[in-house]
C-alpha cells in the first residue's frame, strides 16, 4: 500500500505503509538478552525469540522499552 500526501490519507494509513529498514533492523538488538529481534509486518513488531517479547513499532518507530513491550510464547 502507499500513501500519497495528496489522497487524503489518514495518520492510521501512513501507519500501515511505513516499513522498517532492514539495515535498522540488523543494528537493533534485544534491550534484554541483547539477542536478535525478527519482524512482523502484520503486527508492527519486533520479537526476540529469546526473551519472548515483542516491541512496537509506531509510526515507523521502534519502541524498544521492555515497559512498552508484550509477552510472546
Amino acid at each position: 500500500m502507499t500513501v500519497d500526501a495528496n489522497d487524503g490519507a489518514d495518520a492510521g494509513d501512513a501507519q500501515v505503509a511505513a516499513v522498517i529498514d532492514r539495515r535498522m533492523l540488523e543494528a537493533l538488538v534485544c534491550p534484554m538478552t541483547q539477542g536478535t529481534l525478527s519482524y512482523d509486518a502484520d503486527a508492527q513488531e519486533l520479537v526476540s525469540k529469546a526473551a519472548k517479547m515483542a516491541f512496537p513499532i509506531r509510526n515507523g518507530i521502534p519502541i524498544m522499552l521492555v515497559s512498552e513491550a508484550r509477552a510472546v510464547e
